[in-house]
């Protein structure tokens, strides 16, 4: 025997918490099933707290227009509510003629996006602004900021609550059935259960797809392989050398080693990609060696010994190393033919940018069983 609710948002990460508030407003009744003992324990709270402008990702992909969408959300809710965000604006930077093509091309995809708000600096008035700085020309974007994403979460987690929504707690989600009546879940910890829910979102991130391939009754052929992407980063002992992130011209891969800088001042440089098996959250004190270099072609005065291991972030990569990066995919019924199941697959940056849009599309998406 199942006990009965209306919907189950599996994972508390930025976006699980971002569809409960987002469902519970639409006035539905909504459990979140968490793993761990606290909200936002994995991806969430292992990120750079970068709100991202919406320039790198291809125009017309969903990662482009969640994350515009998202971001004016985010500056817009935090404003209202008194959550810490600053707009400290974004360099990127070319550091050799070669690049400056490269920067028109950033450019002219951000417009596409609907980023419209980028513009050129000569290496004069970029290190007007950052006068430790070296490069050749640069673009400014002045969309981009930081925020505190403990406190965004904290907010999500509240609203949501205040319209009803619960989390429990070590709650994992060990498999489940698609059934006539719902889909029903087994929910494991102290005290296991069975939960049969009109509407399941499967938010688990790093976890989404072992959930979904535990999910008797949809198609195997509809979960995308996962792979892991660990991104090593480093902090700077000592005071902040810039007042803005500076971004080096991306490379292929990545975005390069960049500099951002949190609310409390603290510069962090990263990140250090390696393609990984398992989860592994220890970073090796030895792959300094690269950020040096990295660094330096844009900050000539960063000091040996100056960087110490800071932290880890694993991405759920939709395709291996060398593969061309993957958008988000928030698939619903009409994607894989089960009523009431959406899995998202592949949230990874701009994921806390874009939660509150992506929040929005799985509600889109759900509408009809409403």
């Amino acid at each position: 025997m199942s006990d009965r609710i209306e919907c189950a948002v599996i994972g508390a990460g930025v976006v699980g918490l971002a569809v409960a508030r987002a469902l519970a407003l639409a006035g539905r009744e909504v459990v979140v099933l968490e793993a761990a003992d606290a909200i936002g324990t994995e991806t969430s709270s292992r990120n750079s707290e970068v709100v991202h402008a919406g320039i790198y990702y291809p125009p017309g992909s969903l990662k482009a227009r969640l994350c515009v969408e998202g971001k004016h959300f985010i500056y817009r809710y935090c404003a209202e509510r008194g959550i810490r965000h600053r707009r400290c604006t974004k360099l990127i930077v070319a550091t050799s003629p070669e690049q400056m093509a490269s920067l028109e091309k950033i450019r002219a995809q951000a417009r596409a996006n609907g980023v419209d708000d980028l513009e050129y600096m000569s290496a004069a008035e970029a290190q007007r602004l950052e006068p430790q700085l070296a490069c050749v020309g640069a673009l400014v974007s002045p969309s981009t900021g930081i925020v505190d994403s403990h406190a965004l979460m904290l907010a999500y987690q509240g609203e949501a609550e205040d319209c009803g929504a619960m989390i429990a707690f070590l709650s994992p989600v060990l498999g489940g059935a698609v059934r006539n009546d719902g889909i029903e879940l087994e929910v494991g910890g102290a005290d296991p259960t069975r939960l049969k829910a009109g509407l399941v979102v499967n938010a688990a991130g790093l976890g989404a797809q072992a959930i979904a391939g535990r999910i008797a009754g949809l198609p195997s052929a509809t979960v995308p392989p996962l792979h892991y992407a660990k991104g090593n980063y480093f902090s700077l002992v000592g005071r902040a050398p810039f007042s803005r992130l500076v971004y080096p011209v991306p490379e292929p891969g990545g975005l390069g080693v960049h500099i951002s800088i949190d609310l409390a001042g603290q510069a962090r440089f990263g990140p250090d990609v390696e393609w990984i098996k398992g989860l592994d959250y220890d970073v090796d004190p030895r792959r300094a060696d690269k950020f040096y270099a990295e660094v330096r072609k844009y900050w000539p005065g960063l000091k040996d010994g100056a960087l110490q291991p800071a932290y880890a972030g694993i991405r759920p990569k939709l395709g291996p190393a060398g593969a061309p990066a993957a958008d988000f995919v928030v698939q619903g019924p009409d994607d894989h033919g089960v009523p009431g199941l959406v899995n998202l697959f592949g949230i990874e940056s701009p994921g806390l940018t874009a939660s509150p849009a992506i929040a929005d599309l799985v509600v889109e998406k759900l509408r009809p069983c409403f």
